[in-house]
């Protein structure tokens, strides 16, 4: 594994662009999949919708434990891969995907048996609760397959190959769009299945996608060992993963269970704003997919210039990142201003929807420049094996600020008031993250995981 992507020595602007434009496309392809499964479903009525967003802050539970874990496997690899031990590397991962695998299926188990009590607690109607199970029943027997996947590329991206897991994700989303009306809608011979519908698009499509990262990643990198089970190995592998992915998954996490939060208290104002607030937080994220590509290459950037000693470096990284974030973002948020209404009526044709929806469209994106600034610095910290102080920014950001503006705007302004705290929120934590980013430096070497296959 030499340094053939120029991590390690070539300008860091040019290197950043070449890894997040790959990535740029795999996010937005990701993406993808929760917008055109939003926008079909849509098409059957406004219950439907509400139902799907219901499911939002539940399948972001899983892809928060994926995205925890694939922080540990991406810091940890490019650490071991900057300092020169690739073998230690390639046992590494094997026994980081067998955790994954084991973990996910206990919790999706868990899930499948819980679906009643769960989403009646974060407000679901009775009208709700049928389509729910239809599409999470589904959903949860898939996530095995999904959190494979998306920790399978995050071992891909810490080499510093970026373009195949984009690649690998350009396929999923097609296969997921041309499955998507044919399974909802039963057009041609296919039944009509409505919101089971997406959900069996979605997991055929993992299952190809998952076939072809597995192909790389074992027989065509040979980026995997397959060393005999040693649990004193495996203990040791794990300890290490944990030390990252541990906070990096809580922290994740949080963002769901404040998006549940959020969308209880939208349910006790009117259910209208609760579709109106799912269909937001999907377009949210493809604003933020530049953000999200750089994240992604910046992680394993820092992570493999900190294995090598190359300290400032990293730094640079860093600082050009967030101020890069902090001028794309804001220049985005200009044509939303003038566009936010016609967008709002590709969701939904229901009025209050569509009011609700305009007004998140033009209120939060002002301040995603600053919240690009909290979620760059967070996911860094994991590079520099800081990752509790990246939880507490998270617990500050969501806990300490968001959630008390949340609850006091709904009762000054109701809806309005509630959505109008979670830019506020953003903007206070984006100015205490630049700060706290130009005076981070490496901490004390910790120990590199004992990987040795005997």
């Amino acid at each position: 594994m030499k340094d053939r992507h120029g991590l390690l020595t070539q300008p860091i602007g040019r290197v950043l662009l070449n890894m997040s434009l790959p990535n740029l496309i795999g996010i937005l392809t990701v993406l993808g999949f929760s917008l055109v499964d939003t926008f079909f479903i849509s098409q059957l009525g406004t219950e439907s919708l509400a139902a799907i967003s219901f499911t939002f802050p539940v399948t972001l539970v899983i892809s928060s434990i994926a995205i925890g874990i694939g922080a540990g496997v991406s810091t940890n690899l490019g650490r071991l891969i900057g300092s020169g031990q690739a073998p230690k590397a390639k046992v590494f991962l094997h026994d980081s995907l067998l955790l994954t695998f084991f973990l996910t299926a206990l919790i999706s188990l868990l899930g499948s048996l819980c679906i009643g009590p769960l989403f009646t607690l974060l407000g679901a109607n009775e009208a709700s609760l049928p389509l729910i199970y239809d599409y999470m029943l589904i959903w949860y027997l898939g996530a095995p397959i999904l959190v494979l996947l998306m920790v399978g590329n995050q071992g891909l991206r810490a080499t510093g190959d970026t373009h195949s897991p984009a690649q690998i994700m350009m396929l999923a989303a097609l296969i997921n769009l041309i499955l998507d009306p044919l399974l909802i809608f039963g057009i041609g011979p296919f039944p009509r299945l409505e919101i089971q519908g997406a959900a069996i698009a979605s997991v055929i499509s993992w299952v190809v996608a998952l076939s072809l990262s597995s192909y790389l990643l074992i027989f065509k990198r040979h980026l995997v060992e397959f060393a005999a089970l040693n649990l004193s190995r495996l203990r040791c592998n794990w300890k290490q993963l944990a030390h990252i992915a541990q906070p990096a998954a809580l922290m994740n996490l949080l963002n769901p269970l404040a998006n549940a939060m959020i969308m209880a208290m939208l349910a006790r104002i009117d259910h209208g704003a609760v579709a109106a607030f799912g269909a937001g937080t999907r377009l949210e994220s493809v604003l933020l997919i530049v953000v999200m590509a750089l994240s992604s290459s910046l992680v394993p950037f820092i992570a493999q210039n900190l294995g090598a000693g190359q300290t400032e470096r990293a730094r640079e990284a860093l600082l050009l990142s967030l101020r890069f974030v902090l001028v794309f973002q804001t220049l985005l948020y200009l044509p939303l201003w003038f566009f936010a209404e016609p967008i709002a009526h590709i969701f939904s044709s229901d009025p209050q929807v569509i009011e609700w929806l305009t007004f998140y469209i033009l209120m939060l994106p002002a301040a995603y420049g600053p919240l690009g600034i909290v979620i760059l610095m967070a996911t860094s910290l994991n590079a520099y094996h800081r990752p509790m102080c990246s939880l507490v920014l998270n617990v500050c950001r969501l806990f300490l600020i968001m959630l008390p503006l949340a609850a006091l705007g709904s009762y000054l302004g109701g809806v309005k008031g509630l959505l109008l705290a979670l830019p506020i929120t953003n903007t206070i934590m984006g100015i205490a993250c630049y700060i706290l980013a130009t005076k981070v430096s490496e901490p004390e070497k910790s120990p590199q995981p004992d990987v040795e296959s005997k």
